[in-house]
């Protein structure tokens, strides 16, 4: 898939049946945009980048769901992301955390926190990416995905967004991609599978003096198909759509090198409930 269909899928995820929607350049959400209305293009790229993953059509999606249990009408209970005191699960070598629970919480840990690392600066690394695919998802989707992504992070794709052909940013530069999930909700559950909705937030951009992606924020809603596979959840397909997103607040941008050096010095966490 070339970088030109990947803008054209951002208008409507191929096999997701989600449409992204932008608000028009004016009051109030367009009030506090200042300059970024005038590179709304590069802004696009921006979107497209950290959206891409829901670009991809994912065959046989989802498990069968004619033991699973689904959330009352009326929503999930205000408790339902209360902390319930277990401990966070080990990591492994990789870094991605492994080792859920078999109940409904451990699939919303797991879904938090396989949110994170989709979206996150090493799934542009070939090499990394493997490696994540490998260990977040089932093992009779890897092959195909692993050759899809393959083929959606392209070198010519990478180039048009700033990175080399690894993934890395030119030097005095630094790729952002960093992922907070804010809530998650459980739609359907069984002993086999569960489906869980994330909501998050994140950094998205390029740091550097001479970047046309600069770092910016996004709002959206990863709804993952999980299946209790080799002793853990993993993920048997992934969707996403935009928001819910606040009112822009009138926080001052910060410089290019502060947000290098944030995403330096600041750690992410493991997400557990």
């Amino acid at each position: 898939m070339s970088p030109g269909d990947e803008h054209e899928a951002a208008g409507g995820y191929a096999g997701t049946g989600h449409t992204r929607t932008r608000l028009p350049d004016n009051e109030p959400y367009g009030a506090r945009r200042g300059g970024r209305s005038s590179s709304r293009s590069l802004v696009t790229v921006v979107g497209v980048v950290v959206l891409l993953i829901a670009a991809i059509a994912f065959a046989n999606r989802g498990g069968d769901d004619s033991t699973s249990t689904e959330e009352s009408a009326s929503g999930p209970e205000a408790t339902s992301t209360a902390a319930s005191g277990e401990r966070p699960v080990d990591s492994k070598s990789g870094g991605v955390p492994a080792g859920f629970g078999h109940d409904r919480q451990g699939a919303e840990s797991a879904a938090a926190n396989y949110a994170v690392v989709l979206v996150s600066a090493d799934f542009l690394k070939p090499v990394r990416r493997t490696e994540i695919v490998r260990q977040v998802f089932v093992a009779d989707k890897q092959a195909a995905l692993e050759g899809k992504f393959n083929q959606t992070y392209s070198k010519e794709f990478l180039k048009n967004v700033g990175l080399d052909a690894k993934g890395n940013a030119t030097a005095g530069s630094t790729y952002v991609s960093r992922t907070m999930p804010i809530g998650t909700k459980v739609t359907t559950y069984s002993d086999t599978g569960a489906t869980v909705e994330v909501w998050c937030t994140g950094v998205f951009g390029t740091t550097g003096e001479r970047s046309t992606n600069p770092v910016t924020s996004d709002w959206f809603t990863m709804t993952l198909q999980l299946r209790w596979a080799d002793g853990d959840w993993k993920i048997e397909s992934f969707s996403q759509e935009d928001g819910p997103a606040p009112v822009p607040g009138d926080d001052r941008a910060s410089s290019a090198d502060d947000m290098a050096k944030a995403v330096e010095e600041y750690g992410g966490f493991t997400y557990a409930r």
